[in-house]
C-alpha cells in the first residue's frame, strides 16, 4: 500500500470559489518517502492580500506557472491507486476532486487524516494543529503555509503514527466499513459511535461548548452521519464541519416529538448555522386597538414580533375568513374592521343595522370583546398521546385553549381524565406559530391519538 501525502495552498477556504495556488505529493511507501512532485499553480483569480501574507506566494510568482488543467493528468496519475493523507483532510481532498473533476477527471479514493489519526494514536494533546503537534513532537517545520514545506512535515508525522500505531487504527480506519475518515477532523469518533437509533434532537457543539447547530432525526445516527457523507465543496459546509468538535444528543419518543424539541432549542440556544427554521415565523396577525373615539378596532395586519394580537395566520386569507366570521357572528362594524363597507367581503355578511353604527363605544366594545372571547374559547382543549422512548412511557403534547401548550413523557398506562392530570407531568414550553401548525397538522392527520377535553 502506497500512501500520497498532500498540502496544498489556495486563494479561499472552499473548492468551488477558491483556484489552488500550490501543490506538494509526496509519495510514501509505508517506510519512506520514495517520490515527489511539487508546483505552483496560476488559480487565474487574484489572490487575496490576506493570503499572500500568510503563504508567501504572491500574483507574480504564479503568473508563469501552468493552470491547474494543464497539470491535472500529471497529478491525477501521482494520486490514483493510492491512499490520499493529509491534515485535515477532507480540505484538501475537496479541492482536488473538485478541480479534477473540472478538469474532466473523476476521482475517488480512500483517505486518512493525520489529525484524526493522532487524536486516536497520540490522544491529551493540547492542540492538534499542524504547527502545534511539530512543536509538541519536536518535528522540523519548515516553509510554514507552504505546500511542500507543510507535506514534509506532515510526512514526518505520519511516518511516526505508523510506528506508535501499535493497536492497529490506520487499519481499521482503511476498513471499507470505517466511517471514520467522514467525520469533521476535530470531532472524536466516540461521540459518533454513541448515536443511537432512534428518534431525536442532536446538538454539535464546538470547542468552547457552544451549540452551533441542532438537528432532528428519526434516526439519530443515520441523519448526523449525512451530514458528513459527500463533498460539497461551497464554504457553508467547510466552516462547519470545522466548527464541529462534540455531539450530544436527546433521545425523543416520536418524530413530532423530536421536532417540537428541535424548534424549542433553536428558539433557545439560537445556534449559529441553523437557518430555515429561524424563519419560519407567522406573517400575518389579527390586532386590535382603541381609535380616539374610544372604539376598539379589529385588523388584519403584518405579523411583528413584541406587538401583541389575537391570533396568528400564515396565510392572509385565512386571517381575512376569521374576521369576517367574527363580523357576521357579533353583528361588527365592517368600517371598525378595515373594511368601508360590507361589500365584497362576504355574501353572508350584511349591512350593520343603522342603530349599531349609533351604539356608544362601551356597547359597541362589548360585542368586540364577546367576539375575541367567542374565539379563544373554540380553540378547543386536547392531547396527544403516541409512543415513549420506552414501552414503560408514553409522549405526551398538550393544548390548552388553542395557545398554551407543554409536553414530554407519562407512565405508559396512566389513567388521564383531565388536562391537569397531564400538567404535571410534562414541561411547560413557549408556544410558537410554527410548532402550533405541527401540532394542528399531525392532530388532524392521526385523531386516533388525539384526547380533547
Amino acid at each position: 500500500m502506497e500512501y500520497a501525502i498532500v498540502d496544498i495552498e489556495t486563494t479561499g477556504g472552499y473548492a468551488s470559489g477558491s483556484g489552488i495556488t500550490e501543490i506538494a505529493i509526496l509519495i510514501h511507501n509505508g517506510k519512506a518517502i520514495i517520490d515527489r512532485y511539487q508546483t505552483l499553480i496560476n488559480p487565474k483569480v487574484p489572490i487575496p492580500i490576506y493570503i499572500q501574507a500568510l503563504t508567501g506566494i504572491t500574483d507574480d510568482m504564479v503568473y508563469d506557472s501552468p493552470d491547474f488543467g494543464q497539470v491535472a493528468e500529471q497529478i491525477y496519475k501521482v494520486l490514483e491507486g493510492r491512499v490520499f493523507v493529509a491534515h485535515n483532510v477532507n480540505f484538501d481532498y475537496s479541492f482536488i476532486k473538485h478541480h479534477l473533476e473540472r478538469a474532466g477527471y473523476t476521482f475517488n479514493a480512500q483517505k486518512l487524516c493525520t489529525v484524526r489519526l493522532t487524536r486516536k494514536i497520540k490522544p491529551g494533546l493540547q492542540s492538534y494543529s499542524l504547527g502545534k503537534l511539530c512543536d509538541a513532537l519536536k518535528i522540523p517545520l519548515t516553509d510554514r503555509h507552504r505546500a511542500e514545506g507543510d507535506a514534509q512535515a506532515t510526512a514526518i508525522l505520519f511516518s511516526r503514527l505508523l510506528e506508535w500505531d501499535t493497536e492497529g487504527h490506520i487499519v481499521t480506519m482503511l476498513g471499507k466499513k470505517s466511517k471514520e475518515q467522514q467525520l469533521p477532523p476535530n470531532l472524536p469518533h466516540k461521540d459518533f459511535e454513541k448515536l443511537p437509533h432512534c428518534p431525536g434532537v442532536y446538538y454539535f457543539k464546538d470547542q468552547t461548548g457552544k451549540v452551533v447547530y441542532v438537528g432532528k432525526a428519526k434516526d439519530i445516527r443515520k441523519r448526523v452521519s449525512s451530514h458528513f457523507t459527500g463533498h460539497n465543496p461551497k464554504p457553508q459546509r467547510q466552516h462547519f464541519l470545522r466548527s464541529i468538535h462534540s455531539i450530544h444528543y436527546e433521545a425523543c419518543g416520536t418524530e413530532l416529538m423530536a421536532l417540537l424539541l428541535e424548534a424549542v432549542e433553536i428558539k433557545r440556544l439560537w445556534p449559529a448555522f441553523n437557518k430555515a427554521i429561524k424563519r419560519q415565523e407567522p406573517k400575518f396577525a389579527l390586532y386590535s386597538y382603541e381609535d380616539q373615539s374610544g372604539y376598539l378596532h379589529l385588523e388584519v395586519g403584518n405579523h411583528k414580533k413584541g406587538l401583541e394580537n389575537i391570533h396568528t395566520f400564515n396565510l392572509k386569507t385565512e386571517a381575512l375568513n376569521l374576521l369576517f366570521k367574527m363580523i357576521r357572528d357579533f353583528e361588527l362594524r365592517p368600517d371598525l374592521c378595515g373594511f368601508k363597507s360590507a361589500i365584497g367581503i362576504g355574501s353572508e355578511v350584511k349591512e350593520p343595522e343603522i342603530g349599531i353604527n349609533k351604539l356608544p363605544p362601551a356597547a359597541y366594545n362589548d360585542r368586540v370583546q364577546s367576539a375575541i372571547e367567542h374565539l379563544h374559547l373554540t380553540m378547543h382543549s386536547f392531547i396527544i398521546l403516541d409512543k415513549g422512548r420506552n414501552e414503560e412511557e408514553q409522549s405526551c403534547i398538550w393544548i390548552e385553549k388553542g395557545c398554551s401548550y407543554g409536553f414530554g413523557y407519562i407512565e405508559q398506562y396512566s389513567d388521564i381524565k383531565s388536562i391537569a392530570d397531564a400538567k404535571e407531568s410534562i414541561k411547560r414550553y413557549p408556544a410558537t406559530h410554527y410548532i402550533m401548525q405541527l401540532i394542528y397538522n399531525y392532530a388532524e392527520r392521526f385523531p386516533e391519538k388525539v384526547l380533547s377535553f
